[in-house]
């Protein structure tokens, strides 16, 4: 039986699309392994969002080949799309597989064809694989593939072609499904969630409608939106229901009017400032995350002052930032203004402060508070504590022996904030 690693990089999508593709290759006689040296068969679905998440997945693969160098190397996910056959060029990779064939990968092991992407431009059609995986706590269902948007810094849209949506009736099924073998929350993910269902003439509202009616999961959580795909019937619709979890993450990219036009981003700051205050003061304490980039071209010390006064200003419970990565065939790419590393990285950690800040202040205002938790299935890997998520996305930790406790709903009072970890006692 030939034996398999697999390495997953970046976004929810990928990390869904790595369970079927380990699942399609157990089902078709290989062996998953935990030490790439036991392996025949070295996986990597690779991340292109940054210069340096390409520069992790090289590394991961020549770092494999070091480790077995009688492994065979797979390099699968955004770079494989969007490099394709010049990939073969290295040395250290065997086999190059797109994003739209990732999915039966299985198929290409055994076989002569090391090259095989698709052009994902031309899918019209969401692939629907469903998935059975029963490992995780926490469900992920991939909803939805591709992008129409066209971003200045964002190469994804060529890794993942035009926006696609799986259908209302897949969804329904593998949602019913999952709860069937015990899942008590799904995260529904995809490249951009928000624009699910435009080619049937439906919005997202009109999925989450069906996922109240139609199926019997405790909770559902969203994946990232843009500002201008929340508004007030998705808000009102989202607080009256037993089911979502009060957790938004905003794909906001930069809290300064003018750095937004050049990234192509039709909203301004003030709009989605007084979106997150509506959403705090609709919901009990939610959590509200958020992505921005730090020196964009063109972005000028008196532009992230701005940002930086916005940021301080908002009603963010915590901020995801990186240094900005000129990628090659973005329109960014040939624009003016490029901000040195230096001061990228300066800009980077100032975000970062404002961010742990924030999160703090959010923790403190939890502590004391009863949430309903789901218990992980495993403890955590460092204090053996019991471990689980409240609805509005807090890692909490509970010291206990009870093992009937796993992937269960628990109402917990959070009691303490101590070194990072959040800690809580079962309450009746």
């Amino acid at each position: 039986m030939k034996k398999f690693f697999i390495h997953t990089m970046g976004c929810k999508s990928n990390q869904f699309e790595s369970a079927i593709i380990k699942e399609n290759l157990i089902k078709n006689n290989f062996e998953e392994v935990k030490n790439i040296k036991d392996a025949d068969y070295y996986i990597l679905n690779s991340c292109s969002v940054t210069h340096k998440s390409d520069n992790e997945a090289f590394y991961h693969i020549r770092s494999a080949k070091h480790k077995n160098s009688d492994i065979k190397t797979v390099l699968t996910g955004c770079i494989a799309q969007i490099e394709k056959e010049e990939l073969l060029k290295n040395e250290f990779i065997d086999f190059v597989i797109g994003n739209d064939d990732k999915l039966n990968l299985y198929k290409y092991l055994d076989s002569d064809e090391k090259y095989c992407v698709s052009d994902v431009m031309f899918k019209d059609k969401f692939n629907e694989v469903e998935l059975s995986d029963t490992t995780k706590t926490r469900a992920s269902l991939k909803i939805q593939d591709g992008c129409d948007n066209r971003c200045a810094y964002c190469i994804i849209w060529k890794a993942r072609g035009k926006s696609r949506s799986a259908s209302s009736e897949f969804i329904i099924n593998q949602i019913n499904n999952f709860e069937k073998a015990g899942y008590k929350e799904v995260v529904l993910t995809g490249i951009h969630i928000g624009q699910w269902g435009k080619e049937f003439g439906l919005s997202l509202i009109d999925l989450l409608k069906d996922i109240e009616v139609k199926t019997n999961i405790p909770r559902y959580r969203l994946g990232s939106l843009n500002p201008t795909e929340i508004n007030d019937e998705l808000l009102e619709f989202l607080q009256k229901s037993d089911k979502f979890c009060p957790h938004y993450h905003l794909s906001l990219q930069s809290a300064n009017d003018k750095t937004l036009r050049s990234m192509n981003r039709f909203y301004k700051t003030d709009f989605y400032l007084s979106q997150i205050e509506q959403i705090n003061k609709m919901f009990d304490l939610p959590f509200i995350g958020s992505d921005i980039i730090a020196g964009f071209a063109g972005e000028t010390d008196e532009d992230f002052e701005i940002t930086r006064k916005n940021l301080e200003a908002s009603g963010l419970t915590q901020i995801h930032t990186f240094p900005y990565s000129i990628r090659k065939g973005t329109t960014g790419e040939s624009m003016e203004g490029k901000v040195s590393d230096e001061i990228k990285e300066k800009r980077t950690n100032i975000i970062k402060a404002i961010s742990k800040e924030k999160y703090s202040n959010f923790v403190q205002k939890n502590i004391g508070r009863i949430h309903e938790v789901l218990i992980e299935k495993h403890r955590d890997k460092h204090s053996g504590n019991l471990k689980g998520i409240t609805r509005n996305y807090l890692t909490v930790q509970i010291v206990s022996d009870n093992e009937e406790l796993y992937n269960s709903l628990q109402n917990v009072k959070l009691t303490n904030y101590e070194n990072g970890t959040i800690y809580g006692i079962i309450v009746n």
